[in-house]
């Protein structure tokens, strides 16, 4: 048995390793950052201009987001591209969106 499909057996490890992961999901700000993502990899400035945010609190919370490996950059010579980290975030967003909106 996997350890996603383990369910409510999974181990103490798992369950802990699933509420940290969740808690980064816990930040809208960091939302608002994936949302930006969905659909193409953008550099700090993109992400900060679309946010109306400056660089450094978006450089502050890409580190979190990428501590958490939900995503993943690029370097084009001196510039850095954001994008998700694979299929199960854009899941997770696009899942979580549309729970709330019910």
């Amino acid at each position: 048995m996997s350890e996603y499909n383990a369910g409510l057996h999974a181990d103490e490890d798992v369950l802990i390793r699933a509420a940290e992961l969740f808690k980064v999901f816990g930040d809208s700000t960091r939302i608002r950052i994936l949302c930006a993502l969905f659909h193409r990899e953008l550099c700090v400035q993109d992400i900060a201009d679309e946010l109306s945010m400056t660089q450094s609190a978006i450089s502050h919370q890409l580190r979190i987001l990428k501590q958490a490996a939900l995503v993943k950059f690029r370097r084009d010579g001196k510039t850095i591209y954001y994008s998700l980290a694979d299929d199960h975030v854009s899941t997770i967003i696009a899942q979580g969106v549309e729970h709330v909106c019910e």
